[in-house]
């Protein structure tokens, strides 16, 4: 007998039934594999990178808000109805909402009674709203679970 045919012999093709035979039980099961993936791990990691971006947004929106204040700053900074004019009311699409100047080392808000002290420094915030695919009982604790809402405070200095 030759090398030749004892290979022959090894190689040679057994009949199995179909149920021994599990080579593609893999491409049965990676459909569902893929799915519980995507539901359980890409679409939470998709809110949060949304939420995460829109608040990165709306934090530079007040950060620019608050370098163009330092920049055009109104002529009476203790009085902020006469800023209602000069200062822009959203940025970036974000609404700048409480306006107020905070004077002294208490970080009082300004008014007539405590108008001694200089201005330091002026808060503001802005509303963040979001609306989650999947995270909703984790990311929203409004009763609105479509959509949430949440406040940034922002404070900047005048010098």
């Amino acid at each position: 007998m030759t090398e030749r045919t004892v290979l022959a012999g090894k190689n040679k093709m057994t009949s199995t039934s179909l149920l021994s035979d599990q080579r593609g039980v893999v491409a049965l099961e990676m459909p569902a594999v893929v799915f519980f993936l995507m539901i359980t791990l890409l679409l939470p990691l998709a809110d949060l990178g949304i939420a995460g971006f829109q608040f990165i947004s709306a934090w530079e929106a007040l950060r620019s808000f608050g370098q163009y204040v330092q920049y055009h700053s109104p002529p009476d900074v203790t009085n902020t109805s006469s800023w209602t004019s000069t200062l822009p009311t959203t940025v970036a699409g974000y609404p700048i909402n409480n306006l107020q100047v905070v004077c002294g080392d208490t970080n009082a808000v300004c008014s007539s009674t405590n108008n001694i002290t200089s201005p330091r420094s002026f808060s503001y915030t802005t509303t963040v709203t979001i609306a989650p695919m999947v995270l909703t009982t984790v990311l929203c604790t409004s009763s609105n679970a479509n959509k949430c809402s949440f406040t940034l405070p922002y404070s900047e200095r005048f010098q």
